[in-house]
């Protein structure tokens, strides 16, 4: 990312990267939720911590040296109560740059590797340029018999176009004993995650799949994924408040974080930016060019070509043009 500020607590659409995919998980209400933090662990958890909803169950644990993900899994597993050997409740892993996952695709791997009884499910997407991803390899049957990650794989596999997405669901009285006979006998010498599915399958377990859009799986390693990742989320966001009940005269041209909340026959002109915990009552007409972060705004306001921050306006105000509200105003 070129940045000081650790990959998982950029920013998308108001809410830290990371925050998104636990987000995703609320559909299946873990137990425990265990992220693995490892490069500025201190500030990831400070932030997270501050923000993860209750219901998320979070705890924190650090992976001193990176020593690859199947090492970042065992890590995460010792948050989890109990033991591994005699509870095959389900276990879901995710990476923490896959901030556009739907809860209902976590729902359905999950439904459907209990449902199948699989040892392992993971959740796979079929690229049209998959360099960089491990590729799912079959068996003549059909079944899935491993993953190789690129650095290791033949030249006939590279020519596979379906990937792992880093997402899995596992048995845990499979998964925990898998994890500790890991090698690092690989091209980057770590221990890989993706080698527990080979090792499932190859003794004889099933393993399961569930394909995902790429779109929605796409992990995020630059500023221009990001980016690109920002405007999916946006798209989604705006469509949704679309469909209940507000009014945009240009989706493309209004920008609402995740964590703002809207009233009922409110009118986004182009050019509005509504951020933080910005909440708009009924019937509002905000925009153009007008910029709210963390604003309580009441019902039937009118505010065009005007920035607030922290400003909390009552109902029937009319705000601009071009007026500043400072943090604590009060109209």
């Amino acid at each position: 990312m070129r940045s000081d500020r650790p990959k998982p607590i950029h920013m998308i659409c108001g809410r830290a990267m990371v925050l998104h995919v636990i987000e995703a998980l609320h559909a299946l209400r873990p137990t425990t939720t265990a992220l693995v933090v490892g490069h500025g662990a201190d500030r990831v958890m400070g932030e997270v911590s501050k923000l993860a909803p209750a219901w998320s169950n979070l705890a924190f644990v650090e992976q001193v040296t990176q020593r690859g993900t199947g090492d970042a899994a065992a890590y995460g597993m010792t948050a989890l109560p109990g033991d591994d050997f005699d509870d095959d409740s389900t276990v879901v892993v995710l990476p923490g740059d896959a901030p556009l996952l739907l809860p209902e695709t976590l729902d359905e791997l999950v439904a459907t590797h209990v449902a199948n009884d699989n040892a392992a499910t993971m959740l796979t997407s079929v690229l049209d340029d998959p360099t960089g991803y491990g590729r799912v390899i079959r068996g003549k049957d059909g079944d899935v018999v491993g993953i190789v990650e690129q650095r290791d794989a033949t030249p006939e596999q590279l020519q596979v176009r379906e990937v792992g997405t880093s997402i899995y669901a596992f048995r845990r009285d499979l998964f925990g004993p898998a994890l500790r006979q890991l090698s690092p006998d690989n091209a980057q010498g770590e221990y890989y995650l993706t080698d527990v599915v080979g090792m499932l399958a190859g003794m004889g377990h099933r393993v399961g799949t569930v394909e995902a859009p790429a779109t929605e799986t796409q992990g995020v390693n630059d500023r221009w994924q990001l980016a690109l990742a920002e405007r999916e989320l946006r798209s989604r966001t705006n469509r949704g408040w679309l469909l209940n009940g507000v009014t945009m005269l240009d989706p493309r041209q209004t920008f609402i974080d995740v964590t703002v909340q809207l009233g009922r026959d409110v009118t986004l002109y182009p050019g509005v930016m509504l951020q933080g915990s910005t909440v708009v009552g009924n019937r509002c007409e905000i925009g153009p060019s007008t910029r709210l972060v963390d604003c309580r705004v009441g019902d039937d306001v009118r505010i065009q070509f005007s920035v607030g921050e922290q400003a909390t306006i009552a109902p029937g105000t009319v705000v601009g043009p071009f007026a500043h509200l400072g943090p604590s105003s009060a109209l």
